[in-house]
């Protein structure tokens, strides 16, 4: 969604007879900020989807820039960048920062700390207007910790587009007026030309950039451009579209009707930004041509009620607010979504807190002539504002650094890890030793390694750059090949471990999300093809042996089985005469082990579940094993899950980053008996 600017008291003031092609701002217009912000909460309180309101929000920001600098050029006025955009940010952050702050408050006291580093984080972007492209990053980083969790400040993307075309629009006027300036042509067909070539070409990129990768191009400000570029063009063509009336009434009821129809009919979040999304906007559109029809018909006479005039101008805090409030609510409330009792509090909490800001900050800020005065007073605001904001953040992230580095300077006898499970163990680490990793390092969790393949070692296929190597190909004796996703490369540190003592070099090609081998009737084509070019690349590159997961587990079940295609997907392998060591799955659960450890610091061992509840009682990959010859079956069960519980902190140190994946710290400890077991299997 976008930010939803309150309008310049010069606009409110607009004559009640205003038609279709006046500049000035009309009620019906505040009108359709208050549909939309209604549909943009309702969707994602009580439905959990995209309601196409975000986009009618960036078309109706680009209309009133552009009439404002549109005024401006055809006035032959100076456009008065610097101004505009100091004016903006007064008018924009004080409400941005008193959210921030309560967000920030309300992650100390209510959101476990393995999440704190991804919100100070994204409040760092939201205040430098990137936070869609924080977004889109991890949106195509599989690696970017926990991933399917709402973060309180994502809503915050949409402001972030908006800011960058606020900075961007303001400057292609200015290349307007020097065009015109030096042709002498009227300003408007510049106009016109200009941001009609913008619409195409920012579409044309939309449409490719959603076939290929729908969630990063839904953060992207290149495949939102049009929206705006289509705003700009109502504007600008707009005093020549004159209409009858009856017409106009027709237009206006549809565009309402086309816009409450969107989120319902289509699945916004799996298809925007590309052409669907002209749905919305050209909804939008017609009802700002519509205009104000002077009609008892018209919809704009509903639109301009005083109801929809007082949530429009609450419309940006509105938005600012209903998502932190929901997000804090699901996890005080450990709930999915919102129920019809617990959402109608939720969006009534974000109206109060919506009118507060603006009639107590807003408003007042907007109305205080002392900042008008002299451009450096209203920077000034502008910076206090940041300022309210930036002074804790930085305090809470320098205790966090501390913290983290006071971590890393314990010994190994303050988090043996896995060393802890030796029937002989005793601890003779420190009494208050600190659990490690921090909660709050997690991110950092994924499994190490030294860097990307080889030269002699890259595969040729592309399919496969995601090569990555531990050890020196080049004085090696032995090479291992790990291949499969992420629950193959996380073993990848323990076996990275090994390769000084043994001169091993080990190098993994895996793929997010794709199990090597899978049957291909059950997997997408990007993964079968993968596995193809994989299992042809091992076969050419011809390892000493090849390690994967060789079973596949489910969210705290016992349910546990081998891959359809396994035994054929790994033919090929044993049949060049190389070994396969298929190593059993680790539990996965429902609940992120690492953020009920991290709620439960002072006592871990409620996160614990009995084995039985997440493993079967023998893998069935052992019985493919003892079938295959050349297949060896390795069980590192007993070193996750001992005496009969799988739990969430071993030794001092927490063995899952997530719900399913093994830290790196943690897999480190296991090296010398994952070593020992390695080579007793295949007899090294």
């Amino acid at each position: 969604m976008t930010a939803v600017l309150p309008a310049a008291p010069s606009e409110r003031a607009a004559d009640a007879s205003s038609g279709p092609g006046d500049r000035r701002f009309r009620p019906e217009v505040q009108g359709l900020r208050a549909l939309a912000v209604a549909m943009v909460v309702v969707y994602h309180v009580w439905l959990g989807r995209v309601s196409g309101g975000v986009d009618v929000f960036l078309l109706v920001s680009a209309f009133l820039l552009t009439l404002t600098f549109t005024r401006r050029l055809e006035a032959g006025k100076p456009l008065a960048l610097a101004a505009y955009w100091l004016g903006l940010l007064k008018r924009l952050l004080p409400a941005a920062a008193v959210v921030l702050l309560a967000v920030l408050a309300a992650t100390a006291v209510f959101i476990p700390s393995s999440r704190w580093r991804s919100v100070l984080d994204q409040t760092w972007a939201a205040l430098t207007y990137r936070q869609n492209w924080e977004l889109a990053g991890n949106t195509v980083d599989y690696y970017a910790l926990d991933h399917s969790a709402a973060s309180p400040l994502q809503h915050f993307w949409s402001l972030s587009i908006q800011g960058q075309v606020f900075l961007l629009w303001p400057l292609l006027f200015a290349a307007c007026a020097v065009i015109v300036k030096m042709t002498r042509a009227r300003p408007r067909p510049v106009l016109i030309a200009l941001f009609g070539a913008v619409f195409l070409l920012s579409l044309a990129f939309s449409v490719r950039q959603t076939g290929a990768d729908q969630a990063a191009a839904y953060f992207d400000t290149r495949s939102r451009l049009w929206e705006f570029a289509l705003g700009s063009l109502v504007a600008l063509v707009l005093p020549y579209l004159v209409l009858p009336v009856r017409v106009r009434v027709v237009l206006g009821w549809t565009g309402v009707a086309m816009m409450l129809a969107c989120g319902m009919l289509l699945q916004v979040q799996q298809h925007f930004p590309g052409y669907i999304a002209l749905w919305p906007t050209l909804a939008a559109a017609a009802v700002i041509v519509a205009g104000r029809t002077g009609s008892p018909a018209g919809v704009d006479r509903w639109l301009s009620s005083a109801p929809l005039m007082r949530l429009g101008d609450a419309s940006y805090a509105l938005y600012l607010w209903h998502w932190p409030v929901l997000v804090i609510w699901l996890i005080v409330a450990d709930r999915q979504a919102a129920g019809i009792l617990d959402g109608a509090v939720i969006i009534g909490a974000s109206l109060v807190l919506a009118g507060a800001t603006t009639g107590f900050l807003e408003k007042p800020v907007r109305s205080w002539r002392w900042p008008s005065v002299r451009r450096r007073r209203t920077g000034l605001v502008a910076a206090v504002a940041l300022a309210l904001v930036v002074v804790p953040l930085s305090g809470w992230e320098y205790r966090v650094q501390a913290q983290e580095a006071a971590v890393e300077q314990q010994t190994q006898a303050d988090n043996p890890g896995a060393a802890a499970l030796h029937p002989d163990f005793e601890f003779r680490g420190a009494t208050d030793a600190l659990v490690k990793p921090l909660a709050s390092s997690l991110g950092a969790e994924w499994a190490a390694v030294d860097g990307p393949c080889s030269r002699a070692l890259m595969p040729a296929d592309p399919l496969l750059a995601s090569c990555v190597q531990t050890g020196d190909d080049a004085t090696a004796e032995r090479t291992v090949l790990v291949l499969g996703d992420s629950h193959a490369q996380m073993w990848m540190t323990a076996l990275g471990g090994m390769t000084t003592a043994n001169n091993w070099v080990v190098v993994s090609v895996h793929k997010p999300n794709c199990r090597f081998v899978d049957s291909p009737a059950t997997v997408d084509p990007e993964c079968q093809a993968f596995n193809e070019a994989v299992t042809d690349y091992a076969v050419a590159s011809a390892p000493d042996v090849v390690l994967t997961v060789g079973s596949r587990t489910e969210l705290s079940s016992p349910e546990e089985k081998v891959p359809a295609g396994f035994e054929a997907g790994i033919a090929p392998l044993i049949e060049a005469g190389i070994p396969v060591v298929g190593l059993r799955d680790t539990p996965r659960f429902e609940e992120d082990m690492a953020e009920c450890t991290a709620r439960n610091a002072t006592d871990t061992a409620v996160c614990d579940m009995p084995v039985a509840e997440v493993l079967a009682p023998s893998s069935p990959l052992a019985a493919v094993a003892a079938g295959i010859p050349g297949l060896e079956y390795l069980d590192l069960t007993d070193l996750v899950c001992a005496k009969a519980m799988c739990s969430g902190v071993i030794g001092n140190v927490r063995v899952y980053m997530d719900h399913d994946h093994l830290s790196k710290t943690y897999v480190e400890t296991t090296i010398p008996v994952f070593e020992e077991r390695l080579k007793s299997v295949l007899g090294w």
